[in-house]
């Protein structure tokens, strides 16, 4: 069957980056003669029916903008059979005949099972500061976030070096290091703590007994928020009772990263994903997402979206081992 109307939503945590990839798919969708729908609140609005008529204006000045002007929330109903039957209904009801789905893995997980129940074309775009998404090596946000680390990271380097103190500064990345460890590089921070070597090695006590403080009176360590070590709390912690001759100091960043103006890299990263879900579209391409790989714009098989089989370079830890001596 031939498309005619496509529907836009985007889905779990926002990401700088998103408006410009709604914008994208919208314009050329109209550009390629093709309807657009708005889908609000992600998969929740597709099963309650939140759906609006996009029109070229209806994107205007969003590009700068961060977050996501469709909205996002979690959706216990679209988990189930007969909230993903009803998503269905709702979208035959509103013409909308394939779909681009932005977010992270679990988003395109969704939409996995999605095409696979009812047999509908869906193109995904990787929508994550994580950058945990298997098949491409950045995803939609992920360089604005890491901006607002090194720009935070800055600002407590400040009153870092007034003190002689440990500064664990928590970032965002519960299974994925990739924001702690390029951000301890691009900062100059003293070390990561990330969950890819959570199993191998007791990182805090390697960074203590390594002697972090021998040339320096204090030091910034990137911790990745993560239940096995309790992120930077549960660290801090750790450092009154195990290493009390330490003073230990707590900032977390959280939900500051999601928001601000995305990155000229994520405006253009996203552009032109966003643009490639509509040929992709055009093409007869279904349960894929737009990746990019080595500079160049690749389709991504759903299955190996979310595979979790993609390994961080560890290298890259002693990259910033050295660089702090």
């Amino acid at each position: 069957m031939a498309i005619k109307c496509i529907g836009i939503l985007t889905s779990g945590g926002d990401a700088p980056g998103m408006n410009a990839a709604i914008r994208a798919v919208t314009r050329t969708a109209i550009y390629n003669g093709y309807k657009v729908k708005g889908i609000m609140r992600g998969y929740h609005g597709l099963v309650t029916g939140e759906i609006v008529e996009f029109k070229s204006q209806s994107v205007s000045n969003i590009i700068q903008k961060g977050g996501t002007i469709l909205k996002t929330a979690r959706s216990k109903e679209f988990r189930t059979e007969e909230g993903r039957r009803q998503a269905y209904e709702n979208m035959k009801a509103e013409g909308i005949d394939a779909l681009v789905v932005i977010g992270g893995d679990g988003s395109l997980s969704g939409a996995q099972q999605f095409a696979e129940e009812f047999d509908v074309p869906i193109v995904g775009l990787p929508g994550t500061i994580d950058n945990d998404v298997d098949g491409t090596d950045e995803t939609i946000g992920y360089d604005t976030a890491l901006n607002t680390i090194v720009d935070a990271v800055d600002k407590l380097r400040d009153t870092a070096s007034s003190h002689e103190r440990l500064f664990f500064v928590e970032v965002m990345g519960n299974t994925a290091g990739y924001l702690a460890l390029n951000g301890a590089i691009a900062s100059g921070a003293e070390a990561a703590i990330i969950p890819e070597r959570e199993t191998e090695v007791d990182q805090l006590a390697d960074l203590i007994h390594n002697g972090f403080r021998k040339s320096k009176n204090s030091a910034i360590v990137l911790v990745a928020e993560n239940k096995a070590t309790g992120g930077a709390l549960g660290l801090a912690e750790r450092i009154k009772k195990e290493f009390p001759e330490f003073d230990a100091r707590v900032t977390i960043l959280g939900h500051l990263q999601r928001g601000g103006s995305p990155t000229a890299k994520d405006r253009i990263l996203a552009s032109k994903m966003g643009a490639m879900a509509i040929e992709a579209l055009s093409e007869g391409q279904r349960n894929v997402m737009i990746g990019i790989k080595n500079g160049e714009l690749v389709y991504v098989p759903f299955k190996k979206a979310i595979a979790h089989s993609q390994q961080m370079d560890l290298k890259d830890l002693d990259i910033v081992k050295i660089l702090s001596m």
